[in-house]
């Protein structure tokens, strides 16, 4: 025999919670509560997966403020479950604010209980479905997980398999492919699964420091070895000894630091900065690059003898637009998380879900989860629509592109605003962080946001 569903009812009238524990229980496992701190209580105690919810609740009992308030807080400490508020007879000012705050259905005074009970019965029906695909879902997701990536492609689940072969040796691993395509996720799965994962997972952008940083950052350096160097410091090599060391964007690196990286590969020796001493470091090597190297190596600015040695394994990671149904799994993916912190119910329009198949996506996984996010934040309701996303959606258009007649100003107008809107989502609206992230000026900023006309607070 099935469960029956749990229904919490709160109502501060005795007569009534006595007259709906007769009529209800043979359908329902009953809970009650009298006011908004006990209904609050009992939702966290029993997870029901419905409410029937008094608005009129104490201590303003001819009013709808303290069963509004009560609504909204089971809503977001329990988006799954499905309340039905009852309110009384004519006040569909309150039932509609209600159904805006997230109610399932009204009922009004005086109670029909046949009536109240079909509403609920429905509510549970669709409750019942919504929790049995949540669970597929889950279910599908596990089978086309590995660590922190989803993919049900071919070509992910050939390099999901690679992965599990190279993590049980100490290979050198090159993983190339375009931006945002998960190569940094890609290399901690591989620690992860590897003898090394109880050590250290140490990770570097080899083009975000300067040059003339970039030696000391990976090697050290010694007690004045150059101006402002006060104390001796280790560098990312001896900081990762026993785990991980993981060279994002290894094509940036200058080429006398390239023979100084081939020099370790070689001797599995490192020499700081301004130092004498040669120093045995046991570190795991993994590479990526957004570049064709064999391009790079043509054109000279990569040594080869360092590509060989870095290529040991080489894993080509395919662009997202390659991988087939893995975009939708990995949006779904996605928009749950952003539900969860947001604690809404959200789900993707079918326009939505068109686009994102039409669109390219030249930032790759990154880009997506950025439009996702954006659209969680931007959406009036439940259901995202295409313009929430905030992709180019003419670039989504059956038409071809030499058809498209925007005007070069337009499509930079149009590049500057995603971006100002990228990083204000990234940073949670901090006009600080954003303009640094632009590289830009405060001021500079400012006059971006006017022009745009974006308001910043929409993204805290």
């Amino acid at each position: 025999m099935l469960d029956k569903p749990k229904l919490l009812v709160v109502d501060d009238d005795e007569a009534i919670r006595t007259q709906l524990k007769y009529a209800l229980r043979e359908d329902f496992t009953l809970f009650f509560a009298e006011d908004r701190r006990a209904a609050l209580a009992a939702v966290a105690e029993h997870r029901p997966e419905l409410v029937s919810l008094d608005l009129g609740l104490p201590p303003a009992e001819d009013g709808a403020q303290e069963g509004l308030k009560a609504l909204d807080d089971i809503v977001k400490r329990a988006p799954a479950t499905k309340v039905v508020v009852v309110t009384g007879n004519g006040d569909r000012v309150n039932a509609i604010r209600a159904i805006q705050l997230g109610a399932f259905d009204y009922h009004s005074k005086p109670i029909d209980v046949g009536g109240l009970k079909v509403v609920l019965q429905r509510a549970a029906y669709l409750q019942t479905l919504e929790s049995d695909a949540e669970k597929h879902v889950k279910a599908q997701e596990t089978n086309v997980r590995f660590e922190d990536i989803l993919g049900a492609a071919p070509s992910m689940r050939e390099i999901f398999a690679a992965v599990a072969r190279v993590s049980k040796t100490d290979a050198t691993v090159l993983i190339q492919g375009e931006s945002g395509t998960g190569k940094e996720l890609l290399a901690k799965a591989i620690h992860s699964n590897s003898p090394r994962k109880s050590r250290s997972f140490v990770a570097i952008n080899c083009g975000a420091i300067p040059e003339t940083l970039l030696e000391s950052e990976l090697f050290g350096h010694e007690k004045g070895a150059y101006t402002g160097a006060h104390i001796q410091r280790k560098g990312r090599f001896e900081l990762a000894d026993g785990g991980t060391l993981f060279l994002d964007e290894i094509a940036e690196m200058s080429v006398p630091l390239q023979v100084k990286l081939l020099r370790f590969l070689q001797e599995r020796q490192i020499e700081r900065v301004g130092g004498r001493e040669m120093i045995r470091v046991d570190v795991r090597v993994i590479a990526a690059t957004n570049k064709d190297l064999r391009s790079e190596l043509q054109a000279g600015r990569f040594r080869e003898d360092l590509y060989y040695r870095l290529s040991v394994v080489n894993l080509n990671v395919p662009p997202l637009r390659d991988r087939g149904e893995d975009l939708i799994l990995i949006a779904n993916a996605f928009l749950r998380r952003c539900a969860q912190e947001q604690r809404r119910k959200l789900r993707f329009s079918s326009g939505a879900l068109e686009a994102m198949a039409r669109y390219r996506w030249p930032g790759n996984i990154r880009e997506l989860e950025n439009a996702v996010q954006r659209a969680a934040i931007m959406s009036h309701g439940q259901l995202i629509e295409a313009s929430d996303l905030g992709i180019a959606v003419e670039s989504a258009s059956v038409e071809p592109a030499s058809e498209d007649r925007r005007s070069l100003r337009e499509a930079r107008g149009r590049a500057e605003r995603q971006a100002l809107v990228d990083a204000l989502i990234q940073t949670r609206g901090n006009i600080s962080q954003a303009a640094k992230q632009l590289g830009v000026s405060r001021p500079t900023f400012h006059g971006l946001l006017t022009k745009f006309q974006v308001d910043a607070k929409e993204f805290r």
